[in-house]
């Protein structure tokens, strides 16, 4: 049996009656899940809301089958409850958790080794901000995209959560950084971080900009989660050698493009769905997060950036704002006081 705190037998959390739009989301009740064996249980502060929420919430993004089907993809809270096998963590601490699912409630099983103490000097709200977003960048600019001190990287979505994390980590590994926004004020924002040029994509020819720039020698690594129209211009950016990682298709992911840049230039097209990558991959990211970026976090040389907190009965009108791409950084669900 888990070793285990006084636990109630329903939680509240939040279910999609239907895939739709976000008014198919509402507060429901549900038992409280119990953890497997490697696996523990947290009582949920605060969950972030990431683009794979609302796509899951749309029915595009099915969860994995041995996944909770509550929406939610990370979270920070106290431990409450651990299976037979744990012996990492205790009952009582406060950890940030990427999470299979199920981030949108009271009570969040996760395996224990995708959960991260909180970084001193940041609240549960901030570090509930970081495992999805973190667990991401590492996985795709650092470790796939294999970006190096001198190198020069380009990031799409450059406000965004995802975003705004690969400029920090891009240059705090000594990176030249590139990033594409849709407005004055998010550019300004992007440069504020660490960007050292921020491209307003509805004025400028991002791709003409990064010629310029680099004085078309063009971008040893882009980080791209808009696919379609994007994929030929990105191509065309990309310097010798250079590496294009795709993490996500706004735009569509079928596409049209003359791919006979990959042999002229001999680039890598790569990617990863962080979901689908197996629980060992998701360990690693976590001990290489833990040793490499938590440090930077607690020296303030990495920031989370809050855009908005919504209680967790406003879900809906959280999923509304990320997919208005109006905001700045994360948003996040409050669960618990």
């Amino acid at each position: 049996m888990p070793a285990t705190a006084a636990l109630p037998a329903a939680m509240r959390h939040i279910a999609a009656r239907e895939p739709g739009t976000p008014d198919v989301l509402a507060l429901a009740e549900g038992p409280v899940p119990t953890p497997k064996a490697d696996e523990v249980l947290i009582r949920v502060a605060f969950a972030g809301v990431n683009r794979p929420d609302c796509a899951q919430r749309a029915g595009t993004y099915p969860p994995p089958p041995d996944a909770s089907p509550i929406i939610g993809l990370e979270v920070a809270g106290t431990i409450v409850a651990r299976g037979d096998r744990v012996t990492t963590w205790a009952i009582g601490d406060r950890v940030c958790a990427l999470t299979p699912g199920g981030g949108y409630a009271e009570y969040c099983t996760t395996p224990a080794d995708y959960c991260l103490p909180l970084p001193a000097g940041l609240s549960q709200l901030e570090a509930a901000s970081l495992p999805e977003n973190f667990f991401t960048v590492w996985n795709n600019l650092i470790d796939r995209g294999r970006l190096r001190p001198g190198e020069t990287a380009m990031i799409h979505g450059g406000s965004s959560g995802i975003g705004l994390t690969a400029i920090q980590l891009a240059k705090r590994f000594g990176a030249t950084v590139i990033t594409t926004v849709g407005s004055a004020d998010k550019a300004a924002f992007c440069r504020g971080i660490g960007a050292d040029h921020a491209l307003n994509y509805r004025e400028q020819d991002f791709a003409v900009e990064v010629a310029r720039i680099t004085g078309k020698r063009g971008v040893d690594v882009i980080l791209d989660m808009v696919g379609g129209d994007y994929a030929e211009k990105n191509l065309k950016c990309l310097a010798l050698e250079g590496r294009l990682v795709q993490i996500a298709f706004l735009h569509g992911s079928r596409i049209e493009c003359d791919w006979r840049h990959i042999m002229l230039k001999r680039l890598t097209v790569t990617g990863s769905t962080l979901r689908a990558s197996p629980q060992p991959r998701k360990a690693e990211i976590a001990r290489s997060l833990r040793e490499k970026v938590w440090p930077m976090l607690e020296r303030g040389e990495v920031k989370p950036v809050i855009h908005r907190v919504f209680p967790l009965e406003q879900a809906a009108a959280a999923h509304e704002l990320m997919e208005s791409s109006a905001h700045i950084g994360k948003i996040m669900l409050e669960v618990a006081a």
